[in-house]
C-alpha cells in the first residue's frame, strides 16, 4: 500500500512536470521582470519560497530581473529615527533626510536581503540601483490636488520623488547573461545630479518597458482586480480596465497598479500580471499552469 501511494505521488510530480513543457519551451530565453514587495518581502517563509521560484526560472532558461519595494521597511526607520512621514496621493513626501533613509533601506538593507535569500536558494544574485551605470534617469514628480475651501488646484512638493525618463539596459543584459539574477532598487539619479525615490511599481514597469519582457508580474497583498462580487478577472485588456475605473470596479490603490501594467503593455511587454504575493509559489502557478494565479493584463 505504501509503495502504491509512493508511486502515486511520484507519478503526479512527472505529470506536473510534463504539464509545464510547452510552458517551458514558450518562455526559454526570455525575460520576466517581477516587482516584490508588501507584506511577502516581511515574511521570511514567503522570502523564501519567492528566491527558489526566481532560481527556478533562471535554471530552466528565463531571465528574471527583481525590482524590489521597501515601503513599510522605510516608514519603520524614519520612525525609529522620529522623523515624521507625509503621503500625497500614495507618494511619500521625500525631504533631504528622508531621502538618504530611503536610499539607505531601499539600496542598502533590503536590496542585500533579497541577494542573500536568492544566494541561500542556489542562485547568484547581484543587487544594484537605478543609480547603477545610469540604469535609471528619473525626473522630479509633482502632484496638484484640490483645495476645497477655495475651489482650486494646488500643486504640492513632493521633494526628492520621481519618475522613471529613461533605462539604459546595458547593465541588465550584462549580469543576465553571466547567468547572475539583477535585483534593483528603486533609486535612480536625474539629470539634476540629484538622487530620486521612485515608487517601485512605476520603476519596475519601466524596465519592463525597456526590456521588451514577455511577463511583467506585480506581486502585491491581494489576489489581483476583483469584480463587485470580490470575483477574481483574469483576463483584462486596456479597454476593459477603462470600464472598470470608470464604474467604480477599480479603484484606490488597484488604480495604479493597473495603470501600470497597462503602461508597461503599450511599452512592449506581451503581458503583466497582478499577483498575490502572500500565496506560495504564485509566480509559478501562474506561468507554469492553464488556470493561471492571478489577474493578466494585455493588449
Amino acid at each position: 500500500m505504501t509503495d502504491s501511494i509512493a508511486t502515486a505521488a511520484l507519478l503526479a510530480k512527472a505529470e506536473t512536470l510534463t504539464d509545464a513543457l510547452p510552458y517551458l519551451q514558450r518562455y526559454a530565453g526570455k525575460t520576466f521582470v517581477v516587482k516584490y514587495g508588501g507584506h511577502a518581502m516581511g515574511d521570511p517563509e514567503l522570502a523564501r519560497d519567492f528566491a527558489e521560484d526566481v532560481v527556478l526560472l533562471k535554471a530552466v532558461g528565463i531571465n528574471p530581473v527583481v525590482v524590489h519595494g521597501g515601503g513599510p521597511q522605510i516608514g519603520a526607520m524614519l520612525k525609529r529615527l522620529g522623523v515624521e512621514s507625509r503621503f500625497v496621493d500614495g507618494l511619500r513626501v521625500t525631504d533631504a533626510e528622508t531621502a538618504r533613509i530611503a536610499e539607505m533601506v531601499l539600496a542598502g538593507s533590503i536590496n542585500k536581503e533579497i541577494v542573500a535569500w536568492i544566494g541561500q536558494a542556489g542562485g547568484r544574485a547581484v543587487g544594484i540601483s537605478g543609480k547603477d551605470a545610469n540604469l535609471v534617469t528619473a525626473q522630479k514628480v509633482g502632484r496638484e490636488t484640490p483645495d476645497t475651501l477655495q475651489g482650486i488646484e494646488r500643486h504640492v512638493d513632493l521633494g526628492f520623488v520621481g519618475e522613471p525618463v529613461a533605462v539604459d539596459r546595458t547593465i541588465i543584459d550584462t549580469l543576465s547573461a553571466s547567468g547572475i539574477i539583477p535585483v534593483i532598487a528603486p533609486i535612480a539619479m536625474g539629470a539634476d545630479g540629484q538622487t530620486y525615490n521612485i515608487n517601485a511599481d512605476t520603476m519596475a514597469g519601466a524596465i519592463a518597458g525597456a526590456l521588451g519582457a514577455a511577463r511583467f508580474f506585480l506581486l502585491t497583498d491581494v489576489a489581483g482586480v476583483l469584480d463587485k462580487q470580490k470575483t477574481l478577472l483574469t483576463d483584462l485588456d486596456p479597454a476593459r480596465i477603462a470600464a472598470l475605473k470608470a464604474d467604480g470596479t477599480i479603484s484606490g490603490g488597484m488604480i495604479p497598479k493597473v495603470e501600470t501594467c497597462v503602461a508597461a503593455v503599450e511599452a512592449g511587454v506581451d503581458a503583466a500580471v497582478i499577483l498575490d504575493g502572500r500565496v506560495p509559489h504564485a509566480m509559478l502557478l501562474e506561468i507554469f499552469t492553464s488556470e493561471g494565479a492571478g489577474t493578466l493584463v494585455h493588449a
